[in-house]
């Protein structure tokens, strides 16, 4: 990363085709809040049962902190290897190429996961059209649960392959149509519990917005751990940053804004699903395990009656939306990497006639292709296990690229008090948070009863492959170091660029 190429971040993508509306649009697809919602909020609700709202906002508080270090960054370099480029230029190539490998490793967790719950609605939104209901056994099929996720994966792919125009126009109509029905839902079933019909039909109490009331510190780092997984995807606004008009500062204000507006349909959605569904362990409370991952499918006909099917396709479009849009970090991480030096240059090809990075488009679908397919046929909690491990490397790459911003900008600290704040405060709080459920949750998934129950050789599911991949990027590391050791040997500039507020 010489100084000549600090100045040229142009890798030959498509400049200036996002505005702001575009990627908070973008934003809220990868987050995907009805696909999210249906898988995390029986496994939140288990760890810390009735302070779901509360862990929801704890979970909020290090995103929106991070979200500070990442719009100071953005500012001083716009750059689509965002994490990789970032912590690379503060603390070296080798702590960047496993920032790098982080990120990676969460979107190959989450495309796999997005694939699998657009699989499982799939069905049941045809079983709910054609009044068959054994139509949606198809999902436990293995067979054909494999082959009709890696057709999702091949449609996603398409469309991402074709650029920033495409998913831009195809994320409007599904981002909208999946805000409106999680609107609606809510407030149905707010009604339910109003009118007494609600099936557990517990009040709104002010002790759920205590997070002190979580019985355990392993409880409550389980519990932010799944929430810093329902806010993930964010930071795909950021990889976007060379493809937006106001490369330097719209990305950002995009971030902020995609975060602050999913907190408020994160809390309207929570409480509704809580007051409705109670703990209960059995039906639709949200103990049940049989129901945990996957909560909207079981609600959707006692609180929206015969609009249930709205409900399915909502989650099967935001799932279906998610899995085309996060396609976007992964693709333009590698092509930074490529274009670095970090990988192979083949990752850094540009498709002339869409200006996309088409060759990491197609390696990201290929590696999460069959990462779902091993995973499918090891466990059958496939779904549970990957979402935790998910927050684990959400945890990691977030927490190092908040440090980044804190090391990066260090001469900057004391300038002036807003300085203090962007530069220092929030970076470093919401970096050491992070990394501090990170540990806690690394710790506690070795326990073979953490997340699914899940384990090989009494060693939870979770842990191993949290750690698995973690170890699996080292090795990936050297080989590439053995290769090509230009970029592992390159001085880097560890100074901030001139911006400092």
């Amino acid at each position: 990363m010489s100084a000549a190429e600090d100045n040229d971040t142009r890798k030959g993508l498509s400049s200036g085709s996002v505005g702001l509306l575009g990627a908070v649009v973008i934003g809220m697809s990868c987050i995907a809040p009805a696909y999210t919602l249906s898988g995390a909020l029986g496994p939140t609700a288990a760890a810390v049962g009735t302070h779901l709202p509360a862990i929801f906002l704890v979970g909020f508080i290090p995103m929106l902190l991070v979200a500070v270090g990442y719009r100071q960054l953005n500012r001083a370099m716009p750059d689509s290897g965002t994490t990789f480029t970032w912590t690379s230029k503060a603390f070296g190539p080798w702590v960047g190429w496993m920032g790098g490998w982080g990120l990676l490793a969460a979107t190959i967790l989450v495309l796999s996961n997005l694939a699998g719950i657009a699989v499982d609605f799939f069905y049941l939104m045809i079983a709910q059209l054609t009044g068959r209901e054994e139509i949606a056994d198809l999902a436990s099929n293995v067979p054909v649960n494999i082959l009709t996720c890696l057709v999702f994966m091949a449609g996603a792919c398409w469309i991402s392959y074709r650029g920033m125009e495409t998913t831009k126009k195809v994320q409007y109509v599904l981002v909208a149509f999946q805000l409106v029905i999680l609107v609606w839902f809510s407030v149905a079933a707010l009604v339910h519990v109003a009118r007494g019909t609600a099936a557990g039909g517990i009040a709104i109490q002010a002790e759920w917005f205590n997070p002190f009331g979580v019985e355990s510190l392993s409880a409550f780092a389980a519990g932010v751990s799944l929430s810093v997984f329902i806010y993930w995807g964010w930071d795909v606004v950021l990889t976007i940053n060379e493809e937006t008009k106001g490369a330097s500062t719209t990305p950002g204000r995009a971030a902020l804004a995609t975060i602050f507006s999913i907190v408020v349909l994160y809390m309207l959605v929570g409480l509704a699903v809580l007051s409705f569904a109670g703990l209960s362990d059995t039906g639709v409370g949200l103990n049940n395990p049989e129901i945990q991952e996957n909560v909207f499918a079981a609600l959707a006909g006692p609180v929206m009656g015969p609009a249930a099917i709205l409900l399915s396709l909502a989650v099967l479009s935001s799932s279906a939306a998610s899995l085309q849009s996060t396609f976007v970090s992964p693709a333009r991480t590698l092509l930074a990497m490529g274009y670095y030096g970090a990988l192979p240059r083949r990752f850094a090809r540009i498709t002339p006639r869409f200006q996309s990075p088409g060759f990491a488009t197609v390696a990201a679908a290929v590696v999460s292709s069959l990462f779902y397919t091993f995973m499918r046929v090891v466990s059958e909690d496939v779904l549970w296990d990957t979402i935790t491990a998910l927050g684990m490397m959400v945890c990691f790459y977030y927490g190092v690229t908040a440090l980044a911003c804190v090391w990066y900008f260090r001469r900057s600290w004391f300038r002036s008090v807003k300085s203090c704040l962007v530069n220092l405060v929030c970076p470093l709080l919401g970096g050491v948070l992070l990394l501090m459920f990170f540990v806690q949750t690394s710790i506690d998934s070795m326990d073979p009863e953490y997340g699914s129950g899940s384990q090989i050789a009494g060693v939870g599911l979770v842990f191993i492959l949290g750690a698995g991949i973690l170890l699996l990027g080292v090795v990936v590391m050297f080989t590439q170091f053995l290769r090509n050791r230009e970029f592992f040997q390159e001085r880097f500039e560890t100074t901030e660029l001139p911006v400092v507020d």
